[in-house]
């Protein structure tokens, strides 16, 4: 990428004070559970976002997309949610600093500076809609900005969570907490187990080997505010509650078994009626066969991540690769969140001895399948592919080799 010092400096006449870069994230397994209280293995990648800062005083927020070439320009309070997508990114999380200086903290002196205004400039190479979280990228290296612009003292996970909080608020999107923690945490060569029930995590080092993972890319862009990732989302909440009522003891799906779904599926299996994804409201003591599925796909990925860690430990890539294609059938056939490009991609190497595992990856209806290929087959199963996903699908694939990188930082 072109330096982003230099950009800011011939948008704006001045030199920025702060530079920030911060990575998109892979997910090697434990897809849609974030928001579920379940478990997730995120590492952050070498494709970045990065960002320019300088402090204004006049009460407004300069905010210039480099690779979009557009300019926005916004007062800093009060601040509301953004018809521009990426403009929410950034004045999403400012207002999560304002309302955490008012209310936290009641630092009224540094609000003030906060108030004065900045100019930023963002630039960067994750592929929009691939399923990398850019956005959580954008609002990480934000929220990571201010910390260190304005010494708020907040912990890595405090910012992660206020970028969440942001993405909630002013995108509309209400994504679980796994994308800006690993973009905020990560490290070198390391993947993270991250518990999303309590936020506990623990390091673990990806030892490939001699194999590699490339990113194959759909070039189907989602959008998940317009997507089904929200309606997923409130019929997992259903299903909860329909399972508390015969099963008072269960808190989250961390508490269920699959015996238990089915048991709860069987006891209203002669209700065909759908549970409306557009209430959480449950009327009745009735589990849908959408609601059993997107259940039972669930509780099956929470126990296979951690399962798959144990192989992790113990060097069984083969083993870890072969849950991955189970988490891409329960992610096709159960949640229902994939789409015929991305099943192409992963039955076009599932037989393949070179690839250990494949899977779609992200909030689904798009962006890329991950896989681990043997390093000096790359080429060649690209190039397989690329030719079999233009054959069925008439479309271009992409491909990233991606390596594990530093989470958010200083440049």
């Amino acid at each position: 990428m072109p330096s982003i010092q230099e950009k800011f400096t011939q948008f704006f006449g001045h030199a920025p004070s702060l530079m920030v870069q911060s990575p998109g994230r892979i997910n090697l397994i434990g897809e849609h559970t974030d928001y579920n209280h379940g478990f997730v293995l995120p590492a952050a990648i070498d494709k970045y976002v990065q960002i320019a800062f300088e402090h204004r005083t006049d009460g407004m927020i300069h905010m210039h997309a480099i690779d979009l070439n557009e300019t926005v320009i916004v007062q800093v309070h009060p601040l509301q949610p953004h018809t521009i997508t990426w403009v929410n990114y950034i004045i999403g999380v400012v207002a999560q600093v304002q309302d955490y200086l008012t209310y936290a903290v009641h630092n009224k002196e540094t609000l003030y500076k906060l108030n004065e205004g900045f100019d930023i400039c963002i630039q960067g190479d994750i592929p929009i809609g691939a399923g990398l979280s850019s956005s959580a990228a954008v609002e990480s290296a934000v929220i990571f900005a201010l910390n260190e612009w304005y010494a708020l003292g907040l912990t890595k996970m405090q910012m992660a969570l206020m970028a969440q909080k942001a993405e909630h608020e002013f995108a509309g999107v209400k994504c679980g907490i796994m994308d800006m923690f690993a973009s905020i945490h990560g490290e070198a060569n390391q993947v993270m187990l991250l518990d999303c029930q309590d936020l506990s995590f623990k390091y673990y080092p990806l030892q490939l080997n001699d194999y590699c993972i490339v990113l194959f890319d759909t070039s189907i862009k989602h959008a998940l505010a317009s997507s089904e990732y929200n309606t997923r989302r409130l019929e997992c909440e259903q299903g909860i509650k329909i399972l508390q009522q015969t099963y008072p003891a269960i808190q989250t799906f961390r508490d269920v078994s699959v015996q238990q779904v089915e048991e709860c599926l069987s006891l209203y299996k002669d209700t065909k009626e759908n549970i409306n994804p557009s209430s959480v409201t449950t009327h009745q003591s009735l589990i849908s066969t959408k609601v059993y599925q997107r259940c039972k796909y669930v509780v099956e990925e929470i126990e296979r991540v951690q399962l798959a860690v144990k192989d992790l430990l113990v060097g069984d890539l083969h083993a870890f690769g072969q849950k991955m294609f189970a988490t891409h059938r329960g992610l096709s056939e159960l949640y229902e969140v994939s789409c015929p490009e991305l099943d192409v991609l992963v039955n076009a190497v599932k037989d393949n001895e070179h690839v250990l595992g494949a899977r779609m990856m992200g909030g689904g209806f798009g962006g890329c399948t991950i896989n681990i290929i043997q390093s000096n087959e790359v080429e060649n199963i690209i190039a397989q592919v690329t030719e079999q996903y233009h054959h069925e699908t008439h479309k271009k694939l992409h491909t990233y080799q991606v390596k594990i990188e530093q989470g958010t930082h200083i440049i």
